[in-house]
């Protein structure tokens, strides 16, 4: 019995596409399905990676490296089935970092990949202190003062009838000149007694 041309293509067609379904999950590997941070994120902080893939994996690898290559992982990632978390060593600074991970499908076979992401570390908000110090206004620095003269004569020179000057009072020569006019009087008012 012949079979038509058609009738074997189309045959043909069936099989292919049936094999294909049937084969295609035995070869798939595993993929990551999602994570967190996710990539090309901007972050603000960050505790812990969380990568989540398609099936369960063994074996997880996960680095966490900023972009002059230090490491910021803790520990080694813990595996719940399909989802892998790795601890972050203490806060990021700002910048950016790659999560670098690999992992092995249960089929064997590894896979590995990369997810950048940004930090952008919050601005530490100023203590009570501060905020005090930046409202006090700034001392104004006192005006130099004179050195003190070293020089003996300024020191000595000066005589006691100035300070009276300064003062307000009358000046010491005013005093000399009165008490100069008296002696003269009272010396001619007694040489005048005895001539009578």
């Amino acid at each position: 019995m012949r079979t038509s041309p058609l009738a074997a293509v189309l045959a043909l067609l069936v099989a292919a596409v049936l094999g294909t379904a049937f084969a295609a999950p035995a070869l798939a590997h595993t993929a990551l399905k999602s994570s967190d941070p996710k990539k090309g994120a901007t972050v603000g902080t960050l505790d812990s990676v969380k990568l989540t893939f398609t099936e369960s994996v063994k074996f997880p690898v996960v680095l966490v490296r900023d972009a002059g290559g230090k490491a910021y992982h803790e520990g080694k990632p813990k595996a719940d089935g399909p989802v892998i978390t790795q601890k972050v060593a203490g806060s990021l600074p700002s910048g950016k970092y790659t999560i670098a991970w690999r992992v092995v499908s249960s089929d064997g076979h590894p896979v590995e990949g990369e997810i950048p992401f940004t930090v952008r570390a919050p601005e530490p908000s100023p203590s009570p202190t501060d905020t005090a110090t930046a409202a006090a206004p700034e001392a104004t620095p006192a005006p130099p003062t004179a050195a003190p003269s070293t020089a003996p004569s300024e020191v000595t020179a000066a005589p006691v009838a100035d300070s009276s000057e300064q003062r307000g009072g009358i000046p010491a020569w005013v005093w000399i000149v009165v008490f100069g006019i008296a002696g003269i009087g009272i010396g001619l008012a007694f040489s005048m007694r005895k001539k009578t």
